[in-house]
């Protein structure tokens, strides 16, 4: 995996602001770190600790920002009842703020609601862009206020502590989708989604294709080097639906690169 690809990548998604999220919103770019950030990262991590090192990094090299922790596990009676995943101060005027972070790939479903934040769902259907909301609503943020926080933060006062979110999401729209969405969402539209079977039919012999690995979600196609023909992929995108995982896929066709799901639902 191309590290510089991967970091940029990271720093360069689209961040949901309060108009659909509700809560206050952390937008890396103003962190202003340093352009084209290069540095070692783990191997051996799911995509999610991936991306919260990136962040961190960023935070660390900004021009606004401090770290002042990060990935604190509230613990009750040895328990781990949550974790806080940063507090950064703004050393331009020492506010502190409780910053969640996620990183995530919604599918637009219009069949689901006729309400449209509630149609973005993960791409095997097992969670949700209102999910994870309500999620942040009664159990991430009241963290800040538990009481164990107050004792494992000692030197914090929390009550001045302010919070946001910086929900980092990649969006994939239905093949031919035609509607235009609210900006916050539009703007964060990285491709489409098809079944096996529109697959099949939208392929041409010169197109070349390529079935990134889970780390590795959210590069530029352009980046990759690894390319291949229908053959070599038809068998595990059949694999894929029979287990009933969605892919993440990337085309390259005369010098265009895409991006889209394969759904098996």
């Amino acid at each position: 995996m191309n590290t510089k690809s991967r970091i940029a990548s990271i720093l360069d998604t689209k961040t949901l602001d309060s108009s659909v999220t509700g809560f206050p919103t952390f937008d890396l770019s103003s962190l202003e770190s340093a352009n084209d950030l290069e540095f070692d990262l783990p191997t051996n991590l799911r995509l999610g600790h991936l991306v919260e090192k990136i962040v961190s990094y960023s935070i660390q090299s900004s021009q606004h920002y401090k770290l002042l922790y990060e990935n604190i596990q509230i613990k009750d009676d040895q328990k781990t009842i949550g974790e806080i995943d940063f507090i950064v101060e703004d050393i331009r005027n020492q506010q502190l703020t409780h910053v969640e972070l996620a990183y995530k790939f919604y599918l637009y479903d219009p069949t689901i609601s006729s309400k449209l934040n509630y149609n973005w769902i993960g791409p095997n259907r097992n969670d949700s862009l209102m999910e994870k909301l309500e999620k942040l609503r009664v159990k991430q943020f009241p963290l800040l206020n538990h009481a164990r926080t107050a004792s494992q933060l000692c030197n914090v006062d929390l009550k001045i502590v302010s919070q946001a979110l910086c929900l980092l999401v990649s969006l994939f729209v239905p093949h031919h989708f035609k509607q235009t969405l609210p900006p916050s969402f539009q703007q964060a539209i990285k491709g489409y989604y098809v079944n096996l079977e529109t697959f099949i039919s939208l392929h041409s012999d010169d197109r070349l294709y390529h079935i990134p690995i889970k780390t590795a979600w959210g590069i530029d196609p352009q980046d990759n080097e690894d390319w291949h023909n229908y053959a070599s992929i038809i068998s595990q995108l059949e694999i894929n639906m029979f287990e009933k995982q969605a892919p993440l896929c990337w085309q390259k066709q005369q010098g265009i690169y895409t991006a889209f799901f394969v759904i098996w639902w």
